[in-house]
């Protein structure tokens, strides 16, 4: 299978790495921990960035002559402009990022279901949305993978921002030589992956690697990730995976015995039936792999898209919703 590379991830200080929080306290996150040897972690704990000290009064969202505001309700201070210029310095000044794992429900990191008040006095929220500086990096890297921990512990946002963080980081690792001849490979041996996340955008993909047009390198590789990322930003369907495992199959017809490939349809219905998780089909497949050395799906990424450690189907059953 193909090397794995490492991915650059912008993280929530908080996350294990400091006792930052606004109480002193630092938060235990275990999957944070686990990709620690797998990723290139750049931490980050915009409110202490900003001069506010540990332990501190918390901050939250406030909506003011309809515009939101961040404020420390117990002394009144107002700190919106302060974190909207750390956000703007700190966002610009990253290169080669590949993903963000921001800390849950924070009025600076949150990327969805912050809290959001209409007064600073108010008991009850008015509203949810993203915190300060989470809302930023949505804006500013829109397309990236970014998700809070929490929802990380759900199983299918968890295998999506993977798959979305080592396939943009693999790319990154091509498009600096803007080779074309390596621009070719990495959608050849990213096909099947594609073809299971959006098989129009694969298509599109492919001309664009084409380029007809003769186009330079520098002007092609822009133009292929802004549509790879577009084609990696909502997970597969069940049934797009269903689909290329079938395509997958269809290379063994003449090896399996009709018992296997009887086993192998009945386990496609039971993904299908959310009853095992995809990991599942996609090792009875490498194992075919192996079996029978299939060359062309040995490059595939689709069968083994992250490190092989990081393959688990824990589910905290929260945030199912993508």
């Amino acid at each position: 299978m193909n090397t794995i590379t490492k991915p650059k991830i912008v993280v929530s200080r908080c996350l294990g790495f400091e006792n930052c929080r606004y109480n002193g306290q630092v938060i235990s996150a275990p999957f944070v921990k686990k990709l620690e040897s797998l990723v290139e972690y750049v931490t980050v704990c915009p409110e202490v960035e900003i001069g506010l000290g540990v332990p501190r009064d918390p901050i939250r969202i406030t909506v003011s002559r309809g515009k939101r505001r961040l404020v420390q309700p117990a002394g009144g201070r107002d700190v919106t402009a302060e974190m909207q210029d750390f956000a703007g310095s700190f966002l610009n000044s990253l290169e080669g990022v590949d993903g963000f794992i921001l800390k849950s429900r924070s009025p600076s990191c949150g990327v969805r279901d912050v809290k959001i008040y209409s007064g600073s006095g108010e008991t009850m929220p008015a509203g949810k949305g993203a915190g300060f500086f989470g809302g930023a990096v949505l804006e500013r890297f829109d397309g990236w993978a970014a998700e809070d921990e929490g929802r990380l512990s759900n199983f299918k946002i968890r295998e999506h921002f993977l798959t979305n963080i080592y396939v943009m980081s693999r790319f990154r690792s091509v498009s600096p030589s803007a080779a074309m001849k390596d621009l070719v490979r990495f959608q050849a041996e990213n096909k099947l992956l594609l073809m299971a996340y959006n098989q129009t955008a694969m298509r599109t993909l492919g001309r664009i690697v084409a380029n007809h047009d003769h186009l330079p390198a520098e002007e092609v590789f822009k133009r292929y990730e802004e549509n790879l990322r577009a084609a990696l930003r909502k997970p597969p369907r069940y049934t797009s995976n269903i689909n290329v495992l079938m395509h997958a199959l269809g290379y063994f017809s003449n090896e399996l015995s009709s018992s296997e490939k009887a086993f192998f349809l009945d386990s496609l219905e039971s993904y299908h039936a959310g009853k095992i998780p995809l990991s599942s089909l996609l090792y009875v497949v490498r194992s075919w792999i192996v079996r029978f050395g299939t060359q062309y799906l040995v490059s595939q990424t689709y069968f083994l898209p992250y490190p092989e450690e990081l393959v688990e189907i824990t589910d905290s059953g929260k945030g199912r919703k993508l």
